[in-house]
């Protein structure tokens, strides 16, 4: 029998050494293959020798930089369970998580290393230790210096390690999501790159731009999926615009993820910026995270083509969706057919809903999860015949193409009818003079809710009462 062959950076590294693994677009800082393999290697070792050991648990928190994958990949050559903490956490919420997920050690940047957050670290029951990536403070020690200490030697039999993610805690604290690790070698069973490759051709040739931020569970399992195939990710420091056009064009990306928002902001250029840049190389464009709105993916279907696709899943990763620009332009709204698990549309009575109506949206045929610590919860999710829910509301039409309407969360009730926030946004977003826009409801005498929209507009100055009641 044949022994599988296992990618990861440290298979690459030996292919192609000088190949670049990872670039920031502002900068152009990088690290080749070759680099980044010594440094996960390193970062390993370092973690065992402070005694952690296989199904341990570290977490990071740092801005969009160079090191953001390095640091991921140390955890998965080390056979750990790793957590990218949002940088926008307030220093409670970020201890919350940290010592939910029991990590034994935070690696932070020097901007996140705030005394707010290192007092709030320091006082919790399990305090892990503490690293800071390029810089030391009081009770912490530099990262970067640390591993230098250890070898970049490939490790001996390394097993692979995983993320836990944390849901967005829409309904309360956010809630972690902790996979089983499968004790196989590296490189074993990197589905998302499997994947990336049989669904989007990704290969040693990519080039995958990630304008969102590092935390986010898209950008953490695409840029581990480019590297398992040898290809290079190019990470944004922050979205802009203009700035992700002029990264596509200088670096020739084939490649790229995007949220609605950002395809909002894209289409409020100029013309006379967009046609600066050249986009040809594009060869496939994703999105994800939000119901796009119909004017906003026509509009990018006819400036960048057929390369659109859009998927739809959970941090629960209780099943998938993915449709094809030629999907969505015969059933325009769509999130796409189940390619992972099957959908059902359920009432709230529990009852299999037609095509047409809106109900949860429930998936069967995949495989079981569990939130981290909290059975409760996890038992909510789940109905009497074992399917799984996350609380998003929607429909299937006729040929099994799901379309969202919102999360069960957001729904207003005013005057008894069910409001959809998500809905009115999108409306209030085809305005030309409209950047951005949340609808809320606040609580009504009459109605129990009265339904309020805070629009952001381009000009603030156009703001007005006449304007308001225009829209």
């Amino acid at each position: 029998m044949d022994t599988p062959l296992l990618r990861h950076p440290g298979y690459h590294a030996k292919c192609a050494p000088e190949r670049i693994a990872v670039l920031i677009a502002e900068t152009g800082a990088s690290l080749t293959y070759h680099e980044l393999d010594a440094f996960a290697n390193r970062l390993a070792r370092l973690y065992q020798s402070l005694g952690l050991e296989y199904g341990d648990h570290v977490a990071y928190q740092l801005e969009n930089r160079v090191e953001c994958p390095a640091l991921q990949w140390g955890a998965h050559y080390a056979g750990l369970y790793y957590t990218f903490l949002s940088t926008r956490l307030t220093p409670a919420e970020s201890a919350y998580i940290v010592e939910d997920c029991d990590a034994k050690l935070l690696v932070l940047s020097a901007k996140c290393a705030t005394p707010e957050l290192l007092a709030a670290i320091a006082s919790l029951p399990s305090a892990p230790r503490v690293f800071i990536l390029d810089a030391q403070r009081p009770a912490t020690e530099s990262l970067l210096a640390a591993v230098q200490q250890y070898s970049p030697a490939t490790l001996e039999d390394p097993r692979e390690g995983s993320e836990m993610l944390y849901s967005s805690g829409t309904t309360g604290r956010p809630k972690g999501v902790k996979p089983k690790l499968t004790g196989l070698p590296l490189g074993s069973t990197e589905v998302i790159a499997q994947q990336l490759e049989k669904a989007f051709a990704v290969n040693e040739h990519s080039v995958y731009l990630s304008p969102a931020p590092y935390y986010h569970a898209a950008p953490l399992k695409w840029v581990r999926g480019v590297h398992v195939l040898g290809g290079t990710a190019i990470l944004m420091e922050k979205f802009e615009p203009e700035a992700a056009l002029a990264a596509i064009d200088e670096y020739q990306v084939t490649h790229s993820q995007w949220v609605p928002t950002m395809f909002h902001r894209l289409l409020n250029l100029p013309n006379e910026t967009r046609n600066r840049y050249s986009l040809s190389s594009q060869q496939v464009s994703v999105h994800a995270a939000a119901p796009c709105p119909i004017p906003t993916k026509q509009a990018m279907i006819d400036w960048w083509g057929p390369i659109l696709y859009e998927y739809y899943g959970s941090t629960e990763q209780i099943g998938m969706t993915m449709a094809s620009t030629d999907d969505w332009l015969r059933h325009p709204g769509t999130v796409g057919r189940a390619i992972y698990g099957r959908l059902h549309i359920l009432g709230e009575d529990g009852r299999e809903l037609p095509a047409g109506e809106d109900g949860l949206v429930y998936f069967s045929d995949s495989l079981p999860f569990s939130y981290h610590k909290d059975p409760v919860k996890t038992a909510e999710a789940y109905n009497d015949k074992g399917w799984a829910c996350v609380g998003d509301i929607g429909h299937l039409d006729a040929d099994g193409y799901l379309y969202l309407t919102d999360r069960k969360s957001h729904m207003i009730i005013s005057g008894g009818v069910n409001v959809y926030p998500q809905e009115t946004e999108n409306v209030l977003l085809s305005h030309p003079q409209v950047l951005d826009a949340a609808v809320i409801g606040i609580p009504d005498n009459d109605l129990g809710e009265s339904v309020h929209a805070v629009v952001q507009l381009h000009d603030h100055n156009q703001a007005s009462d006449a304007f308001a009641a225009e829209l």
